[in-house]
């Protein structure tokens, strides 16, 4: 060995581990149980996977590593994050930790992401070498193709896989020991999901870093873990009622329709941008009344967006939408009070969608107030009805987001959307941060709902075992276009023999 080469690491058994956990948990006063009592050593040049049903409190433990737990939440045990306890630390000293040694990445590092800034300013903003050279070497590393010119992109011109690899050198800029990732291959198609997957372990492994990540993906596990740390939840399942046989479609109607739909990326932020991307290209789409009906697609083929147009809330387009064959006004502002009761949006996260500062029942009575004609006096008895509705106590009205799982929030965001009596709910990626029984539970439950008030279901998904059993017809995008739509069973067939045509 040559005198210059540096000695190599000891093995992880005889290192001293970065953090570690001592029966730790979290809990709120008189309230649910966040996070189980847990025991765990996370060591340097690791990836640590966090799994466990939704519920068993994999973020409350990400965020007790960073001393970010709830207020009013209460913590017992030991932890210890490279020699302090984060949240026993004052204000000064916590954001240092969090400034210098360790770095956060939530379930939708998008909406964490300045969309008046390029990719490059986000970057720089937080690195220790803010030099051109080292920021665009950091974009590089997390397989950000460069020299396409993305650096000088806007958050709102990048795919959701693009916003994740740039949230990732936004923190990897720091130079941190130790990187927390909640979710991070939620919402993204298998491709992107495998190329993350490689580039955790390949950030592990180059830069001694400590990777602990939260999922419900085993494959991500198995494919960049080096252990498993298995949460347990004490919170217990919900009913999973049957699935609804096939709705007939109600006569009469024609539906939510969109002709020869066009976006392209950033006009509604900055008109005068000469960045201007196509992100949807003369899509039509149909939503039958009654029917269900998937959009599937690659990361960053438009699918979200879509919903969004339909939802009035990207009113940047061109083309025309109908209901029921009557025009319909791009932006929701525009549309008759009857027209935002008739559509409602379930979005990806919940958490972002609903306001940590407000309980349950104080945000489903805000759409009782805008669209349901009911006397204050019996909002109370309505909000409990909604409750049931998703399978949720009644007693939930009086919690806050942050003590809820994220199955029980996306139930509470269903029960939002439907306070309003609609028509038709865009359900967009509802499941893709929930476990496998979490997940058909929702399903079960949409179904159900759909199934009682003849609802039109229109879901956005990766996970097309969800989509084959749940939807009657689909529409595939793909850069933008629709190169595909009818019934489900038939297009996931031809799809899965395109993915592998070695396949007979």
């Amino acid at each position: 060995m040559s005198d210059l080469a540096p000695a190599p690491a000891p093995p992880t058994g005889t290192r001293t581990p970065v953090a570690s956990l001592s029966d730790f948990s979290v809990r709120m006063p008189d309230g649910p149980v966040l996070l189980p009592p847990v025991t765990a050593r996370i060591h340097a040049g690791q990836v640590t996977a966090l799994m466990g049903a939704s519920g068993s409190g994999k973020t409350t433990l990400l965020r007790g590593l960073i001393g970010h737990l709830p207020a009013g939440a209460t913590a017992t045990g030991t932890l210890d994050v490279l020699g302090r306890s984060p949240h026993q630390l004052p204000a000064e000293d916590l954001r240092t930790l969090r400034r210098t040694a360790v770095a956060y990445v939530g379930q939708d590092p998008g909406s964490a992401l300045d969309p008046r800034m390029t990719a490059r300013r986000l970057v720089a903003e937080l690195a220790t070498d803010p030099s051109e050279e080292s920021v665009l070497a950091l974009l590089a590393e997390c397989r950000l193709p460069v020299r396409t010119g993305i650096a000088g992109r806007r958050p709102t011109a990048l795919s959701g896989g693009q916003q994740r690899r740039v949230a990732l050198a936004r923190a990897l800029a720091r130079a941190p020991e130790i990187l927390l990732l909640d979710e991070p291959t939620a919402g993204l198609d298998p491709a992107v999901r495998d190329d993350i997957a490689h580039l955790l372990r390949h950030l592990a492994t180059s830069r001694d870093l400590a990777v602990v990540l939260a999922t419900h993906d085993p494959h991500l596990a198995e494919t960049c873990a080096d252990h498993t740390v298995r949460l347990t939840s004490r919170t217990p399942p919900s009913p999973r009622p049957r699935a609804a046989e096939s709705i007939p479609e109600a006569t009469g109607q024609e539906g939510l329709r969109g002709d020869g739909l066009a976006v392209h990326t950033i006009d509604a932020f900055f008109p005068g941008d000469r960045d201007r991307r196509p992100v949807l290209s003369d899509v039509a789409f149909t939503a039958a009344p009654g029917a269900a009906t998937a959009v599937i697609g690659p990361s960053g083929s438009g699918k979200t967006t879509l919903l969004r147009v339909m939802a009035g809330l990207h009113p940047a387009h061109t083309g025309h939408l109908t209901l029921d064959g009557r025009p319909l006004a791009a932006r929701v502002q525009r549309r008759t009070r009857e027209q935002q009761r008739r559509i409602q949006l379930v979005p990806q996260n919940p958490l972002a969608a609903l306001n940590p500062r407000h309980t349950v029942g104080q945000q489903l009575n805000r759409p009782l107030r805008l669209h349901a004609d009911l006397p204050k006096s019996v909002r109370p008895e309505r909000v409990t009805e909604l409750l049931a509705q998703v399978d949720l106590p009644a007693e939930y009205a009086d919690r806050y987001p942050a003590e809820l799982s994220g199955g029980q929030r996306q139930r509470v965001s269903i029960a939002r959307a439907l306070a309003a009596g609609p028509d038709i709910l865009l359900c967009d990626e509802v499941t893709s941060a929930l476990d496998t029984d979490t997940a058909l539970g929702i399903m079960d439950l949409l179904t159900r709902l759909r199934a009682e008030h003849r609802m039109t279901l229109v879901v956005v998904s990766h996970e097309h075992h969800l989509v084959a059993r749940y939807t009657e017809t689909v529409h595939l995008l793909e850069n933008g276009r629709v190169t595909e739509n009818g019934a489900t069973t038939a297009v996931l067939f031809r799809q899965s023999r395109v993915d592998r045509p070695d396949q007979p």
